[in-house]
This record gives structure tokens, C-alpha cells and sequence, in this order.
């Protein structure tokens, strides 16, 4: 914790274990608690460092965004009364639906408040994954073979998907997951895994009687599983600079349908071909603020595909500060302090995990890999939600929820694939 940390608050929107990771880290570094506005109670935010804020399951964004008003407002108010300024507020979110809200009253909530963030047409361009893929085109990232399946014209009579060339199998994914989020359909997933042309018809004519509008990508399915798939996490301050780059191996991914894709394990491990193309594509896109990059190592060649960019810090964004780099240094430093961040990249490895040992070790079929992992396990594993500031009642809730993990991979992922799935 720091002796001479700067005054701050600190305000988020969500209640997911990315938002708490976020909090822990403004705790370790500065002492700072942080106030969590969300619709509903959940484990993760329920936490001895928060003030977490509730305003009902049925809360729309609007809701949140007069909220943020209101209490800038009456901030503001109160300060002015006793003849001084307001100490600045940081206002953070981890998901993609709050970072364009935020773009989206940005004017409003910069009265208030102080947020890392791209502008509405950079926020578009990366959001949507299709749009993505095209911007690593034009600077040589290498992606896989994309191809866009648009459904705004689906209303009219007589509309038919187009033609496809790319051999299946395929991965089908909404090209903005903000908008896939709005709509329900049977069968519905995050990450679609498209054996043949019948099932992508099937999958075509689901979204289009449920009413999706957007767009959808198909892509070449790059080989491997979990253990092929890379994260990178990256800060690009409002000078231009990036001054945070850490990257990690996914040892293992979440199976169920509703959170396929998402890591639930990962060693730190430093990819310099990596960080290299993240790196351009930030400055390509003249980003501001943390990003959190998808990529996979084609085992055909040992080449880096990049899949999609969070514009956001991402839901396991512990593995950074966990180990060493701790993220909240660095945008204290930007947005706070006003001044240029030592560049860090992280080499530390460290084992960064959701789940029990036993059951990760269970799914690294690749034995080399699993004896490195055993072999940093023994400095400890790291887990988002186990900080020595909570107490029994949060250690109650990591046993149980390694618990509902072994349940669900015992349902949706009983064995582990060479693929993946």
C-alpha cells in the first residue's frame, strides 16, 4: 500500500469477479475503497473493501447513468458548500456494454468524473469484431480467415445468408456481443463451434427469427485447445504512450454456453511477438486506456492469430497485478497524478487460477507444460477473489464456488479434447 497515496475515489459500474479484481487493486496499491453501483447483490462485490451500491434488478443503463449524475452533482454541491474542491473520481467498467454507455454520455459524465476511454468511432471499430479483423489487415496482424454475415436486411422477403468459401469446421461469434446480448433464441451461445454447412444454416435461422439485426462473423477454426489460446492486457496512457503490457498463456477456459471462452486459468508468460502486434494495433487505433487482446498460437506453425480486443481491462484482470504489475498504478498514474508512467513489461510467471488445482491439472494434457505448471505452483496460485483483507465469509464462497466449477466441468467439458471442445 502506498504511504503517500494521492486522494481519489473510485467508481465502477458491474458486480462480476473483473470488477473486483479492479477494486482489490485500487486497495492493495492506495488503501482506496471503491463504490460498485450495480443491479443486484452478487458474491464477488460483496466485499469488505466496497461500498456497493444496488439500484434493482431492473435497472436500465439510463437508471445507472442518472445515478452517476446525481452523485456527481451532489458531490460537487457538498464541496462547493464548504469551500473547496472536489477530490477526482475515477469511473471504471469492465464490460462492453458499459464502455459505450460511457462514450456515449461522455460529455455529461466528464463533469464529474475521470474516465480512460476511446472515442464512439474507435469504440465501434473495435467492438466489432468483423470491423476488428479488418484493422489488423490493413497493419499485417495476422487474424483468421474472416468471413461477415450481415442480418440488417433479414426483414425483407426473399433475404438468404451469402455464400461461403471458408472450410469447416468454423467458429460463429456476433461481431458486437453488446447487441448479441439483446437478443434470446434456443441454443443460444457466446462462441458457436460449426461442425457443418447444415448446423450454420440452423444457426442463421435462429438469429434471424429472433429478430438479430447485426452482423455475425465466421471464422477458420484455428486448431488446438485451451492451452493455444493467449491473453494480452495492455494500458496506453492519454500522452500516447503504453506503459503496461502483460501476457499469459490460458491454461484452461470456462465450457459452459453462456461464458465459453472465458479463462478461468492462466500462467503469466512474456510473448514478445505478441505484445509487439497488440502494441501496433494500439497505436494504429490511437487507443487510450486499458485493452484486453484474444489470441490463439496456431500449432500448425507456431504463429499468433489474433481473434478479437476488449476495450476494457477484461474479466480476469488479476493475472497482471498478481503478478507484480499492479494495473491500478497506471491509471493513477494518467489520470490522477498527470504524468508519464515508467513503461512496465511483465516477465514474472505466476499461475493465476478460478479453479482447483487438481481439476486444471486434469485438463493440461500436454505433460511439459504440466510439470512447468506444477513447478510455478509452488510459489502459490493466484486467485482474484482470496485477499487477506475479507473475511470467513468470502473464503466460503471461493470453496463453494471451486465447487459449482467441478460441477460444471463435470457437465459441459467431462474430458478433456485436443480441440478444445
Amino acid at each position: 500500500m502506498s504511504l503517500a497515496a494521492p486522494a481519489f475515489d473510485v467508481v465502477m459500474l458491474g458486480g462480476d469477479i473483473g470488477v473486483y479484481s479492479l477494486a482489490r487493486a485500487f486497495h492493495e496499491a492506495f488503501g482506496v475503497r471503491s463504490t460498485v453501483i450495480s443491479r443486484i447483490a452478487t458474491g464477488p462485490v460483496d466485499s469488505a473493501i466496497i461500498d456497493n451500491v444496488l439500484l434493482g434488478a431492473e435497472a436500465s443503463n439510463e437508471d445507472h447513468i442518472a445515478e452517476l449524475l446525481r452523485r456527481g452533482r451532489e458531490r460537487t454541491a457538498a464541496e462547493s458548500a464548504l469551500g473547496r474542491e472536489s477530490i477526482p473520481v475515477l469511473l471504471l467498467a469492465n464490460t462492453d456494454g458499459y464502455s459505450r454507455l460511457f462514450a456515449a454520455h461522455r460529455a455529461e459524465l466528464d463533469a464529474y468524473y475521470r474516465i480512460s476511454l476511446v472515442d464512439v468511432a474507435t469504440l465501434d471499430q473495435i467492438s466489432d469484431k468483423g470491423r476488428f479483423a479488418e484493422a489488423c489487415t490493413e497493419i499485417g496482424v495476422p487474424t483468421p480467415i474472416t468471413h461477415i454475415e450481415d442480418f440488417s436486411g433479414a426483414v425483407e422477403p426473399g433475404w438468404a445468408p451469402s455464400a461461403m468459401t471458408i472450410p469447416f469446421p468454423v467458429v460463429a461469434k456476433a461481431a458486437a456481443s453488446s447487441v448479441h446480448e439483446l437478443v434470446d433464441y434456443p441454443g443460444k451461445k457466446k462462441v458457436n463451434f460449426i461442425q457443418t454447412p447444415a448446423e450454420l444454416d440452423d444457426l442463421w435461422t435462429r438469429l434471424k427469427d429472433a429478430g438479430f439485426r447485426d452482423r455475425f462473423i465466421v471464422q477458420e477454426l484455428v486448431p488446438g485447445d485451451d492451452t493455444w489460446m493467449r491473453s494480452v492486457t495492455a494500458y496506453r496512457d492519454h500522452r500516447g504512450s503504453v506503459t503496461l503490457m502483460c501476457t499469459a498463456q490460458v491454461l484452461l477456459e470456462e465450457h459452459t454456453p453462456s461464458a465459453l471462452g472465458n479463462p478461468c486459468a492462466m500462467i503469466t508468460t512474456p510473448f514478445p511477438e505478441a505484445m509487439a502486434h497488440a502494441r501496433s494495433l494500439l497505436d494504429h487505433l490511437d487507443y487510450r486506456g486499458f485493452a484486453n487482446f484474444d489470441a490463439k498460437v496456431d500449432p500448425r506453425d507456431g504463429s499468433f492469430r489474433f481473434l478479437e480486443v476488449n476495450p476494457r481491462i477484461g474479466r480476469n484482470n488479476y493475472y497482471v497485478t498478481g503478478a507484480g504489475a499492479n494495473v491500478a498504478r497506471f491509471i493513477v498514474a494518467d489520470l490522477i497524478e498527470d504524468r508519464a508512467a515508467e513503461p512496465v513489461t511483465v516477465t514474472n510467471e505466476i499461475v493465476y487460477s478460478v479453479v482447483p488445482k487438481k481439476l486444471l491439472l486434469r485438463y493440461i494434457t500436454d505433460e511439459t507444460l504440466r510439470r512447468h505448471v506444477k513447478q510455478v505452483m509452488r510459489k502459490g496460485v493466484v486467485h482474484p477473489l482470496r485477499y487477506r483483507a475479507e473475511g470467513p465469509k468470502r473464503r466460503a464462497y471461493v470453496l463453494a464456488a471451486k465447487a459449482n466449477h467441478v460441477k460444471k466441468f463435470l457437465t459441459y467439458y467431462p474430458r478433456p479434447t485436443e480441440s478444445g471442445f
